[in-house]
């Protein structure tokens, strides 16, 4: 029974027999039902002020409280101009104030406690990129990737019928020269690597408009005629802007590195993991299990070395780290010969879906969902810039039937055979079934899966927008480790080598981000840890170091999220004792959606004891 229902049945009960509710029970469940109508209206109200991320989440209409008008969000584009940027600071410092002020943590349930903090937390996010971080006056893929999410996200939705979401996208593509005007106004300092990325991905724009979306309304003509008026003017306008970028603020000097800086970077990591670890510890933490997991794959590979190289001896006149990179690295050389064709690479992963469907439903790993709502799709061309391997994109929380999308990159037919070989060998045929795992199957699919369940659908909401990193990318990983420890692929030791290999990436994730946003950690310092120290390849390790430049603090999210989750595990499983079970543990935690896995563990060992 909803705990909020049951309380005011206690309330009406005691009155009725002429006894008062205890005041603190009294102002505990006004505070809930405050929380509850605020946090709501705030989301609601953040949404109305961010149409593309509006979409994203399924929201669609919102009446405006201020002018009491009707707004269609999916056919409006985000104001991004300078003033408003200004009025969005305040609209989150005045919240901010407000759910301080008005709901205390302290005085809300568990749950609401949980929603408060997350909350809390991401406005300050909010509140640090606009006062001090301003990656948006300073990094142009900001524009471009919000103008490619707002025309993508309405053509692959279910909130109307298709001639009523393309008209929305035509209302948006109008909208195209004015939302480019005002960023132009501002943007300024750019490091060329943003610069850079913004231009490709902005061609992914045009094509998204001359190839995608004309594609789709060929068959209307009142839609068609629109197009022809609106897409050519967006198109000159999106074209117009990668020359400004180009020969303008590409031009300009420099000053202001893509390094975040020692104050900002760590200012963003507590707020990001939200659990109070800091990033020197994970970083030594990491460097120091690098040198754990390396010492286990050499332990996996020297058997597996003596059948591959039988004329090879054991190199014990090296060093250590030498002998470990020539007997490993030869392994895993002979490990990447089996992969797919490089236009084979969807079809691949495709097929490997069904195979890790039975091997979680034979082995009771988790929970599948009984929605059969996901699609392998091609990366979106805008988001190939930071999606240069593969993503995932979930399903709406307020439209859960929905489509939800597992995104692959495809190698690009111009890119040289030798490039696209080095991608295909680090995406070998066994590197791909993590992949799948990790991003789909039971990563992160039936992970939001389980989120777009919960009830109410405003803790839904919530926990969706403010979904906390380290939990999220934690689980994949997590996930990933006990389909390994419970036997998938029958033990095969090239794919547990290959997982070990998988885990060094995570580390490094780790090093490079910390270092590279708050110390002088060189490109060349990169490519060796990524090449010598964790023998991915050069294609590999470039796609790595520009997704690192292009981001901050999301990296190391992977590892310390892994590490919370694998405790988690552990303290659960000793609560429990000999009544754990596996599929249930699976069950609880991730009914409760993406929370700092700190707070997960409180509210379910509540449970335990």
């Amino acid at each position: 029974m909803n705990r909020n229902f049951s309380a005011s049945l206690l309330v009406a009960a005691t009155c009725l027999i002429g006894i008062l509710p205890g005041r603190a029970a009294d102002a505990s469940l006004d505070a809930d039902k405050k929380f509850a109508t605020l946090s709501e209206q705030f989301m609601k109200e953040s949404l109305a002020r961010s149409p593309g991320d509006a979409s994203e989440a399924g929201y669609h209409v919102h009446k405006d409280a201020t002018t009491g008008k009707t707004l269609i969000l999916d056919a409006m584009l985000d104001d991004m101009s300078l003033d408003f940027m200004k009025q969005q600071r305040d609209f989150y410092q005045q919240w901010r104030d407000r759910f301080a002020k008005e709901t205390p943590p302290e005085k809300l349930d568990p749950q609401d406690s949980a929603d408060w903090h997350l909350l809390d937390d991401q406005i300050a996010v909010n509140l640090l990129e606009l006062d001090k971080i301003q990656n948006y006056k300073h990094n142009p893929t900001v524009v471009v990737e919000l103008l490619g999410s707002a025309l993508f996200q309405p053509m692959t939705a279910s909130y109307a019928n298709k001639p009523v979401r393309l008209g929305h996208v035509l209302d948006r593509i109008q909208q195209i020269p004015r939302l480019l005007e005002q960023v132009k106004v501002y943007l300024d300092k750019a490091d060329p690597i943003f610069v850079k990325t913004a231009i490709e991905e902005n061609d992914g724009n045009v094509d998204l408009i001359e190839t995608t979306v004309k594609n789709e309304i060929t068959d209307d003509g009142k839609l068609k005629d629109r197009y022809n008026k609106v897409a050519p003017v967006a198109v000159a306008a999106l074209k117009d802007f990668s020359k400004w970028l180009e020969e303008d603020l590409g031009q300009r000097p420099n000053p202001r590195s893509w390094r975040l800086g020692k104050e900002m970077y760590d200012a963003k990591f507590k707020l990001i993991m939200e659990t109070g670890v800091t990033p020197e510890q994970l970083l030594k933490n990491a460097e120091s299990t690098m040198k754990e997991v390396r010492a286990d794959m050499l332990s996996l590979s020297l058997p597996m070395h003596k059948i591959m190289y039988p004329d090879h001896n054991e190199h014990t006149d090296k060093t250590e780290h030498e002998r470990e990179n020539i007997i490993i690295g030869e392994v895993l050389q002979r490990i990447s010969d089996e992969h797919p064709h490089r236009d084979d690479l969807q079809q691949t992963i495709e097929d490997d879906l069904e195979g890790i469907k039975e091997f979680i439903r034979a082995n009771k790993i988790v929970a599948l969902s009984d929605r059969d709502n996901l699609k392998v799709i091609p990366t979106p061309k805008f988001m190939r810039g930071i999606y240069s391997g593969a993503g995932f994109h979930s399903a709406p929380p307020l439209e859960p039937k929905s489509e939800a999308q597992y995104w692959i990159t495809p190698i690009d037919p111009k890119t040289a055979d030798e490039k696209a070989e080095s991608r295909l060998r680090e995406n070998n045929n066994y590197s791909l079934k993590w992949l799948t795992i990790h991003e789909a199957l039971p990563g992160h699919y039936i992970q939001f899966e389980h989120l777009n369940n919960i009830q109410p659908e405003r803790r839904r909401l919530l926990r969706s927008l403010f979904s906390n990193g380290a939990y999220v990318e934690g689980w994949a990983e997590y996930i990933a480790q006990v389909m390994m420890d419970e036997g998938f692929m029958k033990n095969e030791p090239k794919f547990r080598l290959t997982m070990r290999k998988i885990r060094l990436r995570l580390l490094a994730n780790t090093i490079m981000d910390v270092r590279n946003h708050t110390m002088d950690f060189s490109d060349g310092d990169a490519m060796r840890l990524m090449t010598e120290d964790c023998f991915q390849t050069q294609a590999e390790a470039e796609a790595k170091l520009k997704r690192a430049k292009l981001s901050s603090t999301q990296l190391p999210t992977y590892y310390a999220g892994l590490v919370d989750w694998l405790a988690l595990r552990e303290k659960y499983q000793k609560a429990k004792g000999k009544d754990f079970d596996l599929l249930k543990f699976h069950n609880l935690v991730l009914d409760q959606g993406p929370l700092p896995v700190p707070v997960v563990e409180k509210l379910i060992l509540d449970q335990a004891n």
